[in-house]
């Protein structure tokens, strides 16, 4: 059983940055495909980002490409989602999602979710 754990989030101004963490504890990151997403207020949740088992390939939406970067320590058992660039629609919980396999850098389902963490971009 996989368990993340999300932690990072705040309340910053336009144009500024925040570092996501996500722990993940239960196994070990070697196996696991993760992906951040973020869900704003009355829409639908969006993947951000995903990352490979491997660590070696990425992938990420076109909202946030050139912005965030996903980057993972296996030894840490850590994913970290680098966002740059903080734009207002950027505002929402972020989730940190894994799945078991060893395709990738992206899993068309998750098994496990953390609890989010609230990130607001406002002036």
């Amino acid at each position: 059983q996989l368990r993340l754990v999300e932690s990072g989030g705040g309340l910053v101004q336009p144009g500024q940055s925040l570092r996501l963490s996500c722990a993940v504890s239960g196994s070990t990151l070697n196996y696991y495909v993760i992906g951040w997403f973020r869900q704003a207020p009355g829409k639908e949740r969006e993947r951000t980002s995903c990352i490979s088992s491997s660590g070696i390939f990425t992938n990420y939406a076109d909202s946030v490409k050139g912005r965030f970067t996903i980057s993972k320590v296996n030894n840490e058992n850590t994913v970290f989602l680098q966002m740059n660039g903080l734009k207002p629609e950027d505002t929402g919980v972020y989730y940190c999602a894994g799945k078991h396999t060893n395709s990738g850098p992206c899993a068309d389902n998750y098994d496990y979710w953390g609890q989010g963490t609230q990130v607001t971009v406002s002036s």
